[in-house]
């Protein structure tokens, strides 16, 4: 009786409740190149990568790949609205990258990504930021006021923050294209095994929020 009980609750804490639901959960990934999968293969872009992790998790997911590469975050603001169709729970921002490779001012940076994160939860729509950092030829001024914009934006609306998308990748030719910027399958792999908990926290709450 008691192998029972503890098979259960060992059943129970692999396969959660909330995700038999009758339908996946439908998430965007709005992003920039780096989660387009420029320079990949399709299957090996970050968001079929991390859709097919939360499935090997028991979690089933309808994952949107709405990465366009050279895109800034007043990009990603200009085609919200297309970009995240009716019935999206979720969106995963990933946008920054070019704007900090351009030196883009962080005000400007900030106040997209404020617009975005607001028009969505207006909508009822749950947000997680994927945080960037900036590269050190700008200096240090512009990297404080840069590198801040994530974890400020995630405390002012109260939304989950992945504080930097390439942890673990940046940096590291063996993971990255001959360009040195965008990941290789394998750098995308780690990507998504850094961020994986922070990705089923997020999907965790939305499911809940259904039941």
């Amino acid at each position: 009786m008691h192998i029972a009980v503890l098979m259960l609750a060992l059943t129970t804490l692999a396969h959660p409740a909330w995700a038999d639901t009758t339908k996946p959960i439908r998430l965007v990934v709005l992003g920039d190149s780096l989660s387009a999968g420029l320079g990949l293969p399709a299957q090996d872009a970050f968001p079929a990568k991390l859709q097919k992790a939360l499935q090997a998790k028991g979690i089933t997911v309808n994952m949107t790949n709405a990465g366009v590469s050279g895109d800034t975050t007043s990009g990603g603001r200009d085609r919200l609205d297309w970009s995240v169709p009716e019935g999206t729970e979720g969106v995963i921002v990933e946008l920054g990258a070019n704007d900090a490779m351009r030196g883009i001012d962080p005000d400007l940076t900030r106040a997209a990504l404020t617009d975005i994160v607001q028009r969505l939860k207006a909508r009822k729509i749950a947000v997680m930021l994927c945080g960037m950092l900036a590269p050190p030829n700008f200096g240090a001024d512009y990297g404080a006021r840069f590198n801040s914009i994530y974890p400020d934006l995630a405390k002012q609306f109260d939304v989950p923050l992945y504080p930097f998308f390439l942890d673990g990748v940046a940096a590291d030719a063996k993971l990255n294209q001959a360009d040195g910027i965008h990941p290789t399958a394998e750098g995308v792999d780690i990507v998504v095994d850094k961020m994986l908990p922070t990705v089923e926290a997020f999907v965790r709450t939305i499911g809940e929020q259904r039941r």
